[in-house]
């Protein structure tokens, strides 16, 4: 995501990096580069030449001539106007005054719309509401049965109509009406309405969406994007947005071969704020969008509070405290190195999460990391006995081919994950006495922004 643009980007702020001073000459070259970085990435034509504009007016000011370092007043003016062009500053979902909060899903065909809804679903899950998801995409080949497996898998109840032979409701007016209906009468706090889409945006399919919005009167419209359309995707929210008055965009499939345009584009021509940014096709790979931290990262600054944010997920203060004592009395073993493994999983991509880190970012941008590199690990802990895992010290030779053969693996796999795990006590050891004196901070502080 945006790896083009950051690079560009990057390659135009050397030109000033190295200099003195900013004078005309060098203001001139860099955005220059900076608007050809734009256009490159598909940015609609007029929002990069007004951008370059911007940013020109700040770097000219006469107290920015005379700065010292001219390579941070750049890089601070294009985030800033990177900020304001994604929207400035992250906006939340609209809420009902009186529940249930009607969310209405709006794109075209193959945007990942139905995708998104259990995305969404299992998001609002996890901030304690009560969702309900509405299968109204009646057109699309086993539209219904594709929102209903995935809502099976966030464990959400989906409300469809079917006749009596399985054959799903066509009216899909109805099936919006009657599932809003459906959540009042089951104490639902949020509908989640799944609509309907094209290759293209056709009258009768506005109509009909316009229809649900008249009829189901939703306190927030999402218009998905296909993020990897370019400016098509920026055209198209137009014409949705000019239509139905969307609330919120979201960006999707940004981790496929997208060159970011749309996303730099879209909130400056619809002037609709990007709510949500979705990557890959787990649940869990829906993020919210916050402004300045694209900026940051497309500046290859990294991610810290995201990154944070995720950990702060995965532990809770309680447990991090606990941890933090096995570490001091060495009572941490493979049990709790396996539990810790799944909620570095469970936080995400690895790739991405070095991504959040400042500097790692694009050094880690060729590196091909696997998301399995743990497997082997988890394996071999899995081919362990209860007693094996609490006491590794206990191995012996039998012990361990006996493993190595339950996790399909050599026994000098065994010895190296029984080498690096007591090298780590060790590590962990050192650096709790470090703490003791004052020198240094607990690792699991890192992990949980403590």
């Amino acid at each position: 995501m945006f790896d083009t643009l950051s690079d560009k980007l990057d390659a135009a702020l050397k030109n000033v990096k190295g200099e003195g001073r900013i004078n005309e000459l060098n203001i001139a070259e860099t955005m220059r580069e900076v608007r050809r970085a734009l256009l490159d990435a598909d940015v609609n034509y007029q929002v990069a030449k007004d951008f370059t504009n911007k940013v020109k007016e700040t770097v000219t000011d006469e107290k920015v001539l005379q700065a010292v370092n001219p390579g941070q007043q750049f890089v601070k003016a294009i985030h800033d106007e990177l900020v304001y062009l994604l929207g400035d500053v992250h906006v939340d979902l609209n809420k009902a005054k009186k529940p249930p909060t009607v969310i209405l899903v709006a794109g075209l065909q193959g945007a990942g719309k139905t995708t998104f809804v259990g995305k969404l679903a299992l998001f609002l899950k996890a901030k304690g509401r009560s969702p309900l998801v509405a299968a109204a995409d009646v057109y699309r080949p086993a539209a219904v049965d594709q929102l209903e497996t995935l809502a099976a898998q966030v464990k959400v109840p989906v409300f469809s109509i079917r006749d009596a032979a399985g054959v799903p409701e066509k009216d899909a007016v109805r099936v919006a009406r009657e599932a809003v209906a459906e959540a009042k009468r089951t104490g639902r706090d949020t509908v989640l309405i799944d609509t309907a889409g094209r290759l293209h945006v056709d009258e009768a399919m506005m109509e009909e969406v316009v229809a649900i919005k008249r009829e189901t009167d939703p306190d927030e419209i999402l218009f998905v994007v296909d993020a990897m359309t370019g400016q098509d995707a920026v055209n198209t929210a137009k014409a949705f947005n000019d239509q139905l008055d969307v609330d919120g965009v979201v960006l999707t499939k940004l981790d496929g071969d997208t060159r970011g345009g749309a996303a730099l584009s879209i909130r400056s021509v619809v002037e609709k704020p990007i709510k949500f940014a979705s990557m890959g096709e787990k649940l869990d790979a829906l993020t919210e969008f916050y402004p300045d931290r694209m900026a940051q990262r497309i500046l290859g600054m990294g991610d810290v509070v995201s990154f944070v944010e995720k950990a702060q997920e995965q532990f809770d203060e309680e447990e991090a405290e606990k941890l933090q004592r096995k570490f001091r009395t060495q009572d941490f073993d493979l049990q709790d190195f396996y539990d810790q493994l799944q909620k570095i999983k469970n936080m995400g991509s690895l790739k991405d999460l070095l991504g959040m880190i400042p500097g790692v970012g694009r050094a880690v941008k060729e590196l091909d990391v696997d998301d399995d590199a743990f497997r082997h690990i988890e394996a071999l802990i899995q081919s362990m006995t209860p007693f094996e895992r609490a006491n590794p010290d206990k191995l012996n030779g039998s012990r361990r081919r006996r493993v190595a053969q339950g996790a399909g693996l050599e026994v000098q796999d065994v010895n190296a994950l029984l080498k690096q795990f007591r090298e780590m006590k060790k590590m962990m050891k050192t650096m709790s006495k470090l703490q003791g004196k004052g020198r240094a901070v607990d690792p699991t502080q890192l992990l949980t922004g403590r």
